[in-house]
């Protein structure tokens, strides 16, 4: 499957503004809502900008809250940056939505269960094969090894 550049960029700034916000990923894909296919139509420009920048830019614009969700104080080991779970994402929304409209595939990934556990950094599961992750999803569970 081709790798959509663009979904990787949206996913990768969901990342980073839910860690800046504090806020769980799917409050900040609610929050951002339309915006999101604006996101991913200009991504080519917006990644031209430092993703603070833009960043800020996204959380002034879409008026999105200071939380109190998070989850990286309790990760006890490397911390994985936004680069890399933003990638995690676009994976299985590539995987599991390639033929629907893409904003679909991102508002239905992030408000899944297997969200909550990709981001539990004290797992592996967000470091597995993109088609293990995928299988997962699909049959709404973790699935033995």
């Amino acid at each position: 499957m081709k790798n959509d550049n663009n979904l990787f960029y949206v996913c990768s700034l969901i990342e980073y503004i839910a860690r800046e916000t504090k806020n769980t990923r799917n409050d900040v894909v609610n929050c951002l809502n339309h915006d999101l296919q604006r996101i991913y139509d200009y991504a080519d420009v917006f990644h031209c900008e430092p993703i603070e920048k833009v960043a800020d830019d996204f959380i002034e614009r879409a008026s999105i809250p200071i939380g109190n969700y998070d989850n990286l104080c309790c990760c006890r080991y490397a911390l994985p940056d936004y680069w890399d779970i933003g990638e995690v994402f676009a994976r299985l929304v590539e995987d599991c939505y390639g033929g629907i409209d893409v904003m679909d595939g991102v508002r239905e990934v992030y408000g899944s269960w297997l969200a909550d556990k990709i981001l539990n950094f004290n797992s592996d599961l967000y470091y597995q094969p993109r088609d293990y992750i995928a299988a997962c999803y699909r049959e709404g569970k973790i699935l033995s090894a």
